[in-house]
Protein backbone atom coordinates (compact mmCIF):
# COMPACT_ATOMS: atom_id res chain seq x y z
CA UNK A 1 0.00 0.00 0.00
CA UNK A 2 2.72 2.38 0.91
CA UNK A 3 4.74 1.14 -2.08
CA UNK A 4 1.61 2.19 -4.81
CA UNK A 5 0.03 4.98 -3.09
CA UNK A 6 3.37 6.80 -2.26
CA UNK A 7 5.04 6.24 -5.61
CA UNK A 8 1.89 8.05 -7.15
CA UNK A 9 1.98 10.87 -4.52
CA UNK A 10 5.72 11.50 -5.28
CA UNK A 11 5.54 12.15 -9.13
CA UNK A 12 2.69 14.31 -8.05
CA UNK A 13 4.70 16.19 -5.71
CA UNK A 14 7.18 16.01 -8.26
CA UNK A 15 5.61 18.17 -10.97
CA UNK A 16 4.04 20.84 -8.35
CA UNK A 17 7.32 21.46 -7.38
CA UNK A 18 8.59 21.74 -11.07
CA UNK A 19 6.54 25.33 -11.16
CA UNK A 20 8.02 28.45 -10.47
CA UNK A 21 5.00 29.82 -9.07
CA UNK A 22 1.32 27.50 -8.03
CA UNK A 23 -2.03 29.27 -9.92
CA UNK A 24 -4.94 27.72 -9.77
CA UNK A 25 -5.10 26.11 -13.24
CA UNK A 26 -1.86 23.65 -11.95
CA UNK A 27 -3.14 23.16 -8.82
CA UNK A 28 -6.61 21.50 -10.33
CA UNK A 29 -4.29 19.63 -12.34
CA UNK A 30 -2.62 18.41 -9.05
CA UNK A 31 -5.76 17.61 -7.04
CA UNK A 32 -7.51 15.78 -9.92
CA UNK A 33 -4.13 14.07 -10.05
CA UNK A 34 -4.83 13.56 -7.05
CA UNK A 35 -7.95 12.12 -7.05
CA UNK A 36 -7.08 10.12 -9.43
CA UNK A 37 -4.62 8.12 -6.93
CA UNK A 38 -7.33 8.00 -4.17
CA UNK A 39 -9.90 6.42 -6.30
CA UNK A 40 -7.34 3.83 -7.45
CA UNK A 41 -6.29 3.04 -3.61
CA UNK A 42 -9.62 2.04 -3.25
CA UNK A 43 -10.49 5.48 -0.72
CA UNK A 44 -14.29 5.70 -0.94
CA UNK A 45 -15.57 8.20 -3.43
CA UNK A 46 -17.02 10.81 -0.83
CA UNK A 47 -13.97 10.19 1.25
CA UNK A 48 -12.16 11.56 -1.63
CA UNK A 49 -14.46 14.70 -2.48
CA UNK A 50 -14.27 16.18 0.79
CA UNK A 51 -10.93 15.58 1.15
CA UNK A 52 -9.79 17.16 -2.30
CA UNK A 53 -12.21 20.23 -1.54
CA UNK A 54 -10.41 20.91 1.75
CA UNK A 55 -6.95 20.97 -0.08
CA UNK A 56 -8.19 23.25 -2.91
CA UNK A 57 -9.48 25.83 -0.57
CA UNK A 58 -6.63 25.88 1.20
CA UNK A 59 -4.10 25.91 -1.34
CA UNK A 60 -5.60 28.48 -4.11
CA UNK A 61 -5.46 31.18 -1.55
CA UNK A 62 -2.79 34.33 -1.29
CA UNK A 63 -1.08 32.70 1.44
CA UNK A 64 0.23 29.71 -0.88
CA UNK A 65 0.70 31.54 -3.96
CA UNK A 66 3.04 34.50 -2.39
CA UNK A 67 4.87 32.03 0.00
CA UNK A 68 8.98 31.50 -0.53
CA UNK A 69 8.76 27.68 -1.79
CA UNK A 70 4.89 27.23 -2.88
CA UNK A 71 5.40 23.78 -3.96
CA UNK A 72 6.35 22.74 -0.40
CA UNK A 73 3.37 24.51 1.13
CA UNK A 74 1.16 22.03 -1.27
CA UNK A 75 3.13 18.95 0.05
CA UNK A 76 2.38 20.65 3.57
CA UNK A 77 -1.58 20.85 2.84
CA UNK A 78 -1.54 17.59 1.67
CA UNK A 79 0.08 15.83 4.50
CA UNK A 80 -1.84 17.78 7.22
CA UNK A 81 -5.10 16.91 5.86
CA UNK A 82 -4.29 13.33 5.52
CA UNK A 83 -3.17 13.05 8.59
CA UNK A 84 -6.55 14.67 9.67
CA UNK A 85 -8.41 11.97 7.35
CA UNK A 86 -6.96 9.32 8.93
CA UNK A 87 -7.61 10.80 12.57
CA UNK A 88 -5.31 13.29 13.81
CA UNK A 89 -3.92 11.37 16.20
CA UNK A 90 -2.90 8.03 17.50
CA UNK A 91 -6.05 6.94 19.53
CA UNK A 92 -4.66 4.14 22.09
CA UNK A 93 -6.79 1.36 24.32
CA UNK A 94 -8.43 3.06 27.31
CA UNK A 95 -7.59 1.33 30.86
CA UNK A 96 -10.67 0.14 32.79
CA UNK A 97 -11.17 2.19 36.38
CA UNK A 98 -10.40 -1.69 38.22
CA UNK A 99 -8.47 -4.62 36.87
CA UNK A 100 -8.96 -6.67 34.68
CA UNK A 101 -9.29 -4.30 31.40
CA UNK A 102 -11.40 -6.23 28.77
CA UNK A 103 -11.14 -6.20 25.46
CA UNK A 104 -13.15 -7.65 23.28
CA UNK A 105 -12.19 -8.81 19.61
CA UNK A 106 -14.85 -8.83 16.62
CA UNK A 107 -14.54 -9.79 13.03
CA UNK A 108 -15.53 -12.12 9.86
CA UNK A 109 -13.70 -15.19 10.05
CA UNK A 110 -10.06 -14.86 8.15
CA UNK A 111 -9.42 -11.50 9.19
CA UNK A 112 -6.59 -13.06 11.95
CA UNK A 113 -8.53 -12.12 15.09
CA UNK A 114 -6.72 -15.36 16.78
CA UNK A 115 -4.01 -14.13 15.38
CA UNK A 116 -3.61 -10.52 16.65
CA UNK A 117 -5.14 -11.47 19.74
CA UNK A 118 -2.01 -12.68 20.93
CA UNK A 119 0.13 -10.31 19.35
CA UNK A 120 -1.93 -7.61 21.59
CA UNK A 121 -1.51 -10.05 24.60
CA UNK A 122 2.89 -9.98 23.53
CA UNK A 123 2.36 -6.17 23.17
CA UNK A 124 0.53 -5.42 26.31
CA UNK A 125 2.88 -8.32 27.96
CA UNK A 126 6.29 -6.16 26.92
CA UNK A 127 4.51 -2.84 29.32
CA UNK A 128 4.62 -4.27 32.06
CA UNK A 129 0.81 -5.93 31.95
CA UNK A 130 -0.80 -9.66 32.97
CA UNK A 131 -2.61 -10.07 30.26
CA UNK A 132 -4.41 -13.50 29.97
CA UNK A 133 -6.79 -14.93 26.33
CA UNK A 134 -9.97 -16.69 26.15
CA UNK A 135 -10.65 -18.44 23.42
CA UNK A 136 -14.14 -17.93 22.46
CA UNK A 137 -14.26 -19.11 18.79
CA UNK A 138 -16.76 -22.04 18.87
CA UNK A 139 -17.17 -22.76 15.83
CA UNK A 140 -13.84 -22.40 13.19
CA UNK A 141 -11.89 -25.55 13.72
CA UNK A 142 -8.84 -25.95 15.87
CA UNK A 143 -9.13 -22.16 16.39
CA UNK A 144 -8.79 -22.68 20.43
CA UNK A 145 -5.74 -24.89 19.65
CA UNK A 146 -4.47 -22.13 17.83
CA UNK A 147 -4.71 -19.70 20.62
CA UNK A 148 -3.12 -22.04 23.50
CA UNK A 149 -0.37 -23.07 21.01
CA UNK A 150 -0.04 -19.19 20.41
CA UNK A 151 -0.22 -18.69 24.15
CA UNK A 152 2.42 -20.73 24.80
CA UNK A 153 4.53 -19.22 22.67
CA UNK A 154 4.26 -15.69 24.54
CA UNK A 155 4.07 -17.45 27.66
CA UNK A 156 0.13 -16.20 27.95
CA UNK A 157 -2.12 -18.09 29.70
CA UNK A 158 -5.37 -18.78 27.56
CA UNK A 159 -8.99 -20.39 29.00
CA UNK A 160 -10.62 -22.40 26.78
CA UNK A 161 -13.48 -25.12 26.80
CA UNK A 162 -13.04 -27.30 24.09
CA UNK A 163 -16.40 -28.95 22.75
CA UNK A 164 -18.69 -26.35 24.17
CA UNK A 165 -20.48 -24.34 22.02
CA UNK A 166 -21.61 -21.79 24.96
CA UNK A 167 -19.44 -18.54 23.68
CA UNK A 168 -20.82 -16.40 26.21
CA UNK A 169 -20.12 -18.89 29.02
CA UNK A 170 -16.66 -19.20 27.87
CA UNK A 171 -16.25 -15.76 28.22
CA UNK A 172 -17.79 -15.48 31.72
CA UNK A 173 -16.15 -18.77 33.03
CA UNK A 174 -12.77 -16.93 31.44
CA UNK A 175 -13.37 -14.12 32.81
CA UNK A 176 -13.45 -15.56 36.60
CA UNK A 177 -10.44 -17.41 36.15
CA UNK A 178 -8.67 -14.15 34.96
CA UNK A 179 -9.46 -11.90 37.53
CA UNK A 180 -8.54 -15.35 40.10
CA UNK A 181 -5.38 -14.90 38.61
CA UNK A 182 -4.71 -10.88 38.97
CA UNK A 183 -4.95 -10.50 35.15
CA UNK A 184 -4.66 -6.60 34.13
CA UNK A 185 -6.05 -7.55 30.93
CA UNK A 186 -8.41 -10.12 29.43
CA UNK A 187 -8.68 -10.31 25.45
CA UNK A 188 -11.81 -12.31 24.42
CA UNK A 189 -11.16 -13.67 21.11
CA UNK A 190 -14.67 -14.16 19.75
CA UNK A 191 -15.76 -16.44 16.66
CA UNK A 192 -16.05 -14.92 13.01
CA UNK A 193 -18.55 -15.51 10.02
CA UNK A 194 -17.40 -15.87 6.23
CA UNK A 195 -20.07 -12.97 5.85
CA UNK A 196 -22.27 -10.68 8.66
CA UNK A 197 -25.55 -12.37 9.81
CA UNK A 198 -28.09 -11.72 12.00
CA UNK A 199 -26.94 -15.21 14.92
CA UNK A 200 -23.31 -13.83 14.79
CA UNK A 201 -24.31 -10.48 15.88
CA UNK A 202 -26.25 -12.15 18.70
CA UNK A 203 -23.83 -13.94 20.30
CA UNK A 204 -21.48 -10.57 19.78
CA UNK A 205 -24.30 -9.08 21.78
CA UNK A 206 -24.96 -11.79 24.61
CA UNK A 207 -20.96 -12.37 24.84
CA UNK A 208 -20.67 -7.71 25.28
CA UNK A 209 -23.84 -7.91 27.89
CA UNK A 210 -21.75 -11.04 30.32
CA UNK A 211 -18.25 -9.41 30.36
CA UNK A 212 -18.72 -5.91 29.75
CA UNK A 213 -15.96 -4.93 27.78
CA UNK A 214 -13.97 -1.81 28.30
CA UNK A 215 -13.29 -1.83 24.69
CA UNK A 216 -14.72 -3.37 21.51
CA UNK A 217 -11.94 -3.98 18.64
CA UNK A 218 -13.09 -4.74 14.88
CA UNK A 219 -10.67 -6.20 13.19
CA UNK A 220 -10.19 -5.92 9.60
CA UNK A 221 -8.80 -7.64 6.93
CA UNK A 222 -7.00 -4.52 4.80
CA UNK A 223 -6.69 -6.28 1.85
CA UNK A 224 -10.52 -6.50 1.48
CA UNK A 225 -10.43 -3.18 0.21
CA UNK A 226 -13.29 -0.69 0.32
CA UNK A 227 -15.81 -3.68 2.03
CA UNK A 228 -13.56 -2.85 4.96
CA UNK A 229 -15.32 0.34 5.38
CA UNK A 230 -19.07 -1.33 4.76
CA UNK A 231 -17.48 -4.25 7.44
CA UNK A 232 -16.49 -1.56 9.86
CA UNK A 233 -20.17 0.35 9.45
CA UNK A 234 -22.06 -2.90 10.06
CA UNK A 235 -20.60 -3.84 12.66
CA UNK A 236 -19.89 -0.47 14.78
CA UNK A 237 -24.37 -0.32 14.16
CA UNK A 238 -24.63 -3.47 16.31
CA UNK A 239 -21.70 -3.14 18.82
CA UNK A 240 -20.62 0.53 19.00
CA UNK A 241 -17.34 -0.56 18.32
CA UNK A 242 -14.54 1.41 20.02
CA UNK A 243 -11.80 1.20 17.14
CA UNK A 244 -10.62 -0.67 14.57
CA UNK A 245 -7.57 -3.11 14.05
CA UNK A 246 -6.39 -3.32 10.16
CA UNK A 247 -4.65 -6.74 9.79
CA UNK A 248 -1.90 -7.25 6.35
CA UNK A 249 -1.33 -3.92 5.99
CA UNK A 250 2.22 -5.35 4.83
CA UNK A 251 0.35 -7.47 2.18
CA UNK A 252 -0.82 -6.61 -1.74
CA UNK A 253 -3.50 -4.14 -0.35
CA UNK A 254 -4.76 -0.60 -2.20
CA UNK A 255 -4.94 1.16 1.09
CA UNK A 256 -8.31 2.15 0.96
CA UNK A 257 -9.37 0.91 4.03
CA UNK A 258 -6.93 3.00 6.26
CA UNK A 259 -7.93 6.18 4.36
CA UNK A 260 -11.36 5.64 4.53
CA UNK A 261 -12.45 4.17 7.87
CA UNK A 262 -12.33 7.09 10.26
CA UNK A 263 -13.82 9.40 7.94
CA UNK A 264 -16.44 6.98 7.13
CA UNK A 265 -17.67 5.03 10.50
CA UNK A 266 -16.09 7.68 12.73
CA UNK A 267 -13.91 5.33 15.39
CA UNK A 268 -10.27 5.55 15.15
CA UNK A 269 -7.29 2.40 13.68
CA UNK A 270 -5.86 1.61 17.06
CA UNK A 271 -3.82 -0.95 15.92
CA UNK A 272 -2.33 -2.17 12.28
CA UNK A 273 -0.62 -5.67 11.81
CA UNK A 274 2.10 -5.64 9.58
CA UNK A 275 3.68 -8.93 8.98
CA UNK A 276 3.19 -12.56 10.10
CA UNK A 277 5.54 -12.32 13.01
CA UNK A 278 3.86 -12.26 16.42
CA UNK A 279 5.92 -9.22 16.94
CA UNK A 280 4.67 -7.58 13.93
CA UNK A 281 2.28 -5.40 15.34
CA UNK A 282 2.39 -1.82 15.78
CA UNK A 283 0.48 1.68 17.70
CA UNK A 284 -1.54 3.26 14.80
CA UNK A 285 -0.03 6.89 14.37
CA UNK A 286 -1.71 8.81 11.37
CA UNK A 287 1.41 10.35 11.18
CA UNK A 288 3.51 8.28 10.49
CA UNK A 289 1.79 6.34 7.90
CA UNK A 290 1.31 9.64 6.21
CA UNK A 291 5.14 10.68 6.30
CA UNK A 292 5.97 7.20 4.71
CA UNK A 293 3.26 7.62 2.07
CA UNK A 294 4.91 11.13 1.65
CA UNK A 295 8.24 9.58 1.19
CA UNK A 296 9.36 11.23 4.37
CA UNK A 297 10.46 8.27 5.92
CA UNK A 298 9.50 7.26 9.93
CA UNK A 299 12.51 8.00 11.36
CA UNK A 300 10.54 7.72 15.20
CA UNK A 301 9.09 4.33 14.46
CA UNK A 302 12.79 3.10 13.49
CA UNK A 303 14.02 4.61 16.45
CA UNK A 304 11.48 3.02 19.06
CA UNK A 305 12.27 -0.93 17.38
CA UNK A 306 15.76 -0.48 17.62
CA UNK A 307 15.26 0.46 21.35
CA UNK A 308 13.01 -2.35 22.03
CA UNK A 309 15.32 -5.34 19.66
CA UNK A 310 18.93 -4.05 21.07
CA UNK A 311 20.34 -4.81 24.57
CA UNK A 312 21.76 -0.94 26.10
CA UNK A 313 24.15 -2.69 27.49
CA UNK A 314 25.40 -4.70 24.31
CA UNK A 315 25.10 -1.36 22.42
CA UNK A 316 27.65 0.23 25.29
CA UNK A 317 29.67 -3.25 25.51
CA UNK A 318 29.89 -2.69 21.22
CA UNK A 319 30.68 0.89 21.50
CA UNK A 320 33.79 0.12 24.20
CA UNK A 321 35.01 -2.78 21.51
CA UNK A 322 34.87 -0.16 18.98
CA UNK A 323 36.89 2.20 20.67
CA UNK A 324 39.63 -0.50 21.95
CA UNK A 325 39.81 -2.24 18.69
CA UNK A 326 38.59 -5.13 20.18
CA UNK A 327 35.96 -5.98 17.53
CA UNK A 328 35.62 -9.31 16.30
CA UNK A 329 33.28 -11.35 14.11
CA UNK A 330 31.61 -12.90 17.54
CA UNK A 331 30.35 -8.89 17.71
CA UNK A 332 30.12 -8.81 13.87
CA UNK A 333 27.27 -11.95 14.09
CA UNK A 334 25.43 -10.15 17.14
CA UNK A 335 24.99 -6.94 15.41
CA UNK A 336 23.63 -8.85 12.10
CA UNK A 337 21.13 -10.72 14.21
CA UNK A 338 20.42 -7.41 15.90
CA UNK A 339 19.09 -5.98 12.73
CA UNK A 340 17.25 -8.44 11.29
CA UNK A 341 15.38 -8.66 14.91
CA UNK A 342 14.07 -4.99 12.98
CA UNK A 343 12.53 -6.41 10.66
CA UNK A 344 13.30 -6.71 6.61
CA UNK A 345 15.73 -4.65 5.57
CA UNK A 346 13.64 -2.92 2.34
CA UNK A 347 10.90 -2.12 5.47
CA UNK A 348 14.20 -0.53 7.76
CA UNK A 349 15.18 1.73 4.86
CA UNK A 350 11.58 2.78 3.92
CA UNK A 351 11.98 4.38 7.28
CA UNK A 352 14.89 6.49 6.73
CA UNK A 353 13.85 10.00 4.99
CA UNK A 354 14.48 9.96 1.04
CA UNK A 355 15.11 6.87 0.32
CA UNK A 356 12.06 6.78 -2.19
CA UNK A 357 11.93 3.09 -4.12
CA UNK A 358 14.60 1.01 -3.21
CA UNK A 359 13.90 -2.12 -5.66
CA UNK A 360 14.47 -5.49 -5.25
CA UNK A 361 16.34 -6.23 -1.89
CA UNK A 362 16.20 -9.79 -1.94
CA UNK A 363 19.94 -10.49 -3.08
CA UNK A 364 20.58 -8.15 -0.29
CA UNK A 365 18.77 -10.23 1.97
CA UNK A 366 20.09 -13.42 0.56
CA UNK A 367 23.27 -12.35 1.05
CA UNK A 368 23.12 -11.79 5.22
CA UNK A 369 22.06 -15.09 5.53
CA UNK A 370 25.28 -16.20 3.93
CA UNK A 371 27.21 -13.95 6.02
CA UNK A 372 25.77 -15.43 8.87
CA UNK A 373 26.17 -19.04 7.79
CA UNK A 374 29.65 -18.32 7.19
CA UNK A 375 30.27 -16.88 10.41
CA UNK A 376 28.30 -19.32 13.02
CA UNK A 377 30.99 -22.24 10.38
CA UNK A 378 33.39 -21.12 12.24
CA UNK A 379 34.96 -21.99 15.88
CA UNK A 380 34.36 -19.31 18.48
CA UNK A 381 38.74 -18.74 18.21
CA UNK A 382 38.71 -18.12 14.91
CA UNK A 383 35.44 -15.86 15.49
CA UNK A 384 37.93 -13.81 17.50
CA UNK A 385 40.84 -14.13 15.53
CA UNK A 386 40.23 -14.45 12.12
CA UNK A 387 43.81 -13.92 11.13
CA UNK A 388 44.52 -17.78 11.93
CA UNK A 389 41.57 -18.75 9.03
CA UNK A 390 44.09 -20.59 6.75
CA UNK A 391 43.01 -22.00 3.21
CA UNK A 392 42.05 -25.84 5.42
CA UNK A 393 40.22 -23.89 7.80
CA UNK A 394 37.96 -21.69 5.04
CA UNK A 395 37.60 -24.97 3.56
CA UNK A 396 35.80 -26.60 6.26
CA UNK A 397 33.89 -23.03 6.83
CA UNK A 398 32.61 -22.95 3.07
CA UNK A 399 31.31 -26.10 3.15
CA UNK A 400 29.78 -26.29 6.45
CA UNK A 401 28.31 -22.73 5.36
CA UNK A 402 26.95 -24.03 1.63
CA UNK A 403 29.28 -20.95 0.06
CA UNK A 404 32.36 -21.03 -1.54
CA UNK A 405 35.54 -20.30 -0.35
CA UNK A 406 35.72 -17.37 -2.21
CA UNK A 407 32.93 -16.15 -0.17
CA UNK A 408 34.65 -16.76 3.32
CA UNK A 409 37.50 -14.44 1.41
CA UNK A 410 34.95 -11.89 0.42
CA UNK A 411 33.58 -11.69 4.09
CA UNK A 412 36.62 -11.88 5.75
CA UNK A 413 37.97 -8.86 3.46
CA UNK A 414 34.77 -6.91 4.15
CA UNK A 415 35.70 -7.58 7.76
CA UNK A 416 38.75 -6.10 7.59
CA UNK A 417 37.87 -2.58 5.91
CA UNK A 418 34.97 -1.96 8.32
CA UNK A 419 37.79 -2.58 11.13
CA UNK A 420 39.91 0.28 9.08
CA UNK A 421 36.87 2.64 9.33
CA UNK A 422 36.02 1.53 13.13
CA UNK A 423 39.20 3.39 14.02
CA UNK A 424 38.04 6.50 12.88
CA UNK A 425 36.16 6.39 15.88
CA UNK A 426 38.03 5.02 18.36
CA UNK A 427 39.51 8.40 19.60
CA UNK A 428 35.59 10.01 19.72
CA UNK A 429 32.22 9.32 20.33
CA UNK A 430 30.08 6.57 18.25
CA UNK A 431 26.76 8.53 16.80
CA UNK A 432 23.97 7.63 19.17
CA UNK A 433 19.81 7.97 18.43
CA UNK A 434 18.33 10.96 19.82
CA UNK A 435 16.23 10.56 23.02
CA UNK A 436 12.76 9.73 22.54
CA UNK A 437 9.91 10.63 25.13
CA UNK A 438 9.60 7.23 27.25
CA UNK A 439 12.86 5.62 25.52
CA UNK A 440 16.27 5.60 26.47
CA UNK A 441 18.74 8.82 25.87
CA UNK A 442 21.62 8.53 24.18
CA UNK A 443 21.13 4.77 22.89
CA UNK A 444 23.85 3.67 20.74
CA UNK A 445 23.51 2.45 17.41
CA UNK A 446 24.36 -0.89 16.64
CA UNK A 447 26.01 -1.44 13.18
Amino acid sequence: MLDNLGGRFQEIFKKVKGHGKLNEDNIKAALKEVRLSLLEADVNYKVVKDFVNRIKEKAIGEEVMTGINPGQQFVKIVNDELVELLGGTNARLTKAPKAPTVIMLAGLQGAGKTTFAAKLAKFLKKQGERPYLVGADVYRPAAMKQLQVLGEQIDVPVYVEEGSKDARGICDNGLAIAKENKATYVILDTAGRLHIDESLMDELRDIRKATRPQEILLVVDAMIGQDAVNLAESFNNTLNIDGVVLTKLDGDTRGGAALSIKAVVGKPIKFVGVGEKIDDIELFHPERLVSRILGMGDVVSLVEKAQEAIDEDDAKSLEEKIKNQSFDLEDFLKQLQNIKKLGPIGNILKMLPGVGDIGDLAPAEKEMKKVEAIIQSMTKQERKKPEILKASRKKRIAKGSGTEVSDVNKLLKQFEQMKQMMRMFSGGNMPSLPGMKGGRRGMKFPF
